[in-house]
Parts: C-alpha cells; sequence; structure tokens
C-alpha cells in the first residue's frame, strides 16, 4: 500500500476533498532562495554603505517567530510595530522594506526554486476534483503565480478576516470553511512540524511535512516524487495517455 511506511498509516487520496499546501519552505527551496537573496542583499549594502535593510529583515522575522508562537491576533498591524521598535526605524521604512524584499524581489527567481514535480502533484489533484488550497503566513498570491502553480483557495495570516499566524487555528479553519470541507475530509502540507503539523493537529486534521530527514512520530516526505504522491502522478499519465489529443493516428 502506498505511503504504508507513514507512522500515521497511508494516506487515501480517495477519500481527500481538500489538500491545503504551505508555501515558503513546501512549493520551493527556501534554502536557495535564500541563498540567492542573501548576495542581492549583500550587493544592496555595498551599494549603499549600509546594513540597515539587513538588520530590518532579521528584526521582522525575529519578531514574526515571536508573535506566531504567542498566538498573537491583529498580525497585520503588530507584525510592522513590534519590528519597528526593535530596530529602531519608523513604521513606514520597515513595510517598505519587507514588501520590497520578502514580497517583491524575490519573485524572478522563484519558479527556478520550485520544488521538482510540485506543478505534476497539483495536476494530478485537480485531474481528481481535489480543491486545492494555500495557507501562507506571507502573502502568497503573487508567489504562486510567480512559481506557475494555481489553487482554487489562497488564504495569507495577514487577510483581514484571519489576522493570525500557525499555528493559531484560525486561519486552517477559515479555509475549511470556505472549501466547505470537515478536517476528516483534508489533509495540510507543510514543512514546519511547529507550524505546519502543529495547526493540523489543532483541528484534528492529518499533516504531510516536507523533510529531508525522518521526523519520529511525523508523516513526512521528501520531495513530491516521493511513493506517497505517485497515485495522483500516475493516474495523471494515464488519464494524458488516454485522451484523443494524446492519439496519433495515420493516414
Amino acid at each position: 500500500m502506498v505511503g504504508s511506511r507513514l507512522p500515521n498509516g497511508a494516506v487515501d487520496w480517495d477519500q481527500l476533498r481538500l489538500v491545503v499546501f504551505d508555501l515558503d519552505g513546501t512549493l520551493y527551496d527556501q534554502r536557495r532562495l535564500r541563498s540567492v537573496m542573501l548576495l542581492r542583499l549583500l550587493a544592496d549594502a555595498v551599494r549603499t554603505r549600509s546594513l540597515d535593510k539587513l538588520r530590518i529583515l532579521r528584526a521582522f522575522r525575529d519578531c514574526r517567530e515571536e508573535l506566531g508562537e504567542a498566538m498573537a491576533t491583529d498580525i497585520a498591524t503588530r507584525q510592522f510595530a513590534l519590528a519597528a521598535e526593535r530596530c529602531g526605524r519608523p513604521v513606514a521604512t520597515v513595510k517598505a522594506t519587507v514588501e520590497e524584499w520578502i514580497e517583491r524581489r524575490p519573485l524572478d527567481i522563484l519558479r527556478s526554486c520550485r520544488c521538482r514535480g510540485v506543478e505534476r502533484v497539483f495536476a494530478g489533484l485537480a485531474a481528481e476534483g481535489k480543491t486545492l488550497a494555500v495557507l501562507s503566513d506571507y502573502p502568497a498570491a503573487r508567489k504562486l503565480k510567480a512559481l506557475g502553480l494555481d489553487a482554487d483557495i489562497v488564504v495569507c495570516g495577514t487577510d483581514p478576516e484571519v489576522g493570525v499566524l500557525k499555528p493559531h487555528p484560525a486561519g486552517l479553519a477559515h479555509v475549511l470553511n470556505r472549501a466547505q470541507a470537515t478536517p476528516e475530509t483534508a489533509i495540510m502540507i507543510g514543512d514546519r512540524v511547529d507550524r505546519d503539523g502543529a495547526v493540523a493537529k489543532g483541528l484534528g486534521m492529518r499533516a504531510l511535512i516536507r523533510s529531508a530527514r525522518p521526523i519520529a512520530g511525523v508523516d513526512t516526505f521528501r520531495g513530491y516524487d516521493d511513493e506517497i504522491f505517485r497515485p495522483l502522478t500516475e493516474r495523471l499519465g494515464v488519464a494524458a495517455a488516454a485522451s484523443p489529443s494524446s492519439v496519433t493516428t495515420s493516414s
């Protein structure tokens, strides 16, 4: 049985109606992206003779981690205010730096960092009639487009109707409500046990965590070409082979 080596048993894709993906680190190689972005930031620091942007981004990421751990609300406002206080810069400066270096500048390199095979898994899920959702702590719509992927539901922690970061359950509950799905018919796919795994567990929902190494008691996968996803990609191949457009006739 496919996926039978998972600690919690095989994933029955046929019983699932909703598949929720995290974005950063789940749909693309975050380490590779950050390496490229660090080089760009260092080049900018040399050009401007200032490390301000590096300090601001570090403070912002640290504050977001703390806010997530604290299950804080009103994230859209508090993330910038706390980071500004931490690094001693105006809120407007922090916000502009984050929008430029976290939300906009990475877009042109995201496609080259996309996880191998993830597009086939998305296509397989769509062909099976599953609802695809993305739940990210960061704005996700432009990143998803840059990755060449599409989802039925895209939710960000800073959306007005959410206002929290994982593992607070409000964001995932909002996705379930929009999809009109129950936790028993949904699965969360992410890269962090303490965020994606925890938010799923809090709602009684199963999670798959992308990890280079096994984690005790946690259902993990290394990549989207793993055995666990083969039922989706193999059915996609069969469907493509059976399509009239794939049949060549001779005269």
